[in-house]
């Protein structure tokens, strides 16, 4: 994951589907913004950014067993969002740091991480 987009994976054995969920936050929202003031432009990157983030809890809320993994700190900062909300508590969340993956590549770390625990 990082502040754009985050690759949803749910681990099966036979299963290798994979949902994205993205940002509104683009860069041509961006470069709209900053022509009309930064301070605009900070204060919808900040709603959009708790908006994606708010969308990817309600996914995470669906299981008793996360990995947040990416090149960002977004993976960071959403694990932050989440253990400060009691709705998660009962969910493990780990985070991992990793470089950019291809779809393949994010497939066969998930596969490890969770045959591996």
């Amino acid at each position: 994951m990082d502040h754009a987009s985050a690759h949803l994976m749910e681990f099966t054995i036979d299963s290798r589907e994979t949902k994205v969920m993205g940002s509104k936050f683009t860069n041509e929202a961006e470069a709209h913004d900053l022509s009309k003031g930064e301070s605009l432009m900070h204060n919808r990157e900040q709603h959009e950014e708790s908006a994606y983030y708010k969308e990817l809890g309600k996914e995470i809320s669906k299981y008793d067993e996360v990995l947040l993994f990416g090149p960002t700190d977004a993976k960071v900062e959403l694990f932050n969002l989440l253990r400060a909300d009691s709705h998660f508590e009962k969910i493990k969340i780990e985070i991992k740091p990793a470089d950019k993956m291809t779809e393949n590549e994010q497939h066969a770390f998930v596969k490890e991480y969770f045959t591996a625990n």
